[in-house]
């Protein structure tokens, strides 16, 4: 392993990485921005159907807390 860090200099290699990452996570926020459902900037919120739970199961077993006495 030792041996691929003598053919790339460790520094450019972690830049290069960087720069890619926050190229990959602006194209990923703005693609996002321009679909009508997750648009944030456009609908303000979420609507009142994006915020109920899909059944009402799925809630109970995704409680943070068991159910009291």
């Amino acid at each position: 392993m030792h041996r691929i860090w003598l053919a790339f200099d460790p520094r450019r290699v972690l830049v290069a990485l960087f720069g890619f990452l926050g190229v990959l996570a602006l194209l990923i926020h703005f693609i996002l921005l321009s679909s009508q459902r997750y648009s944030w900037i456009e609908n303000g919120t979420l609507s009142a159907d994006q915020l109920q739970p899909a059944a009402p199961a799925a809630s109970a077993e995704a409680a943070p807390l068991p159910p009291g006495r």
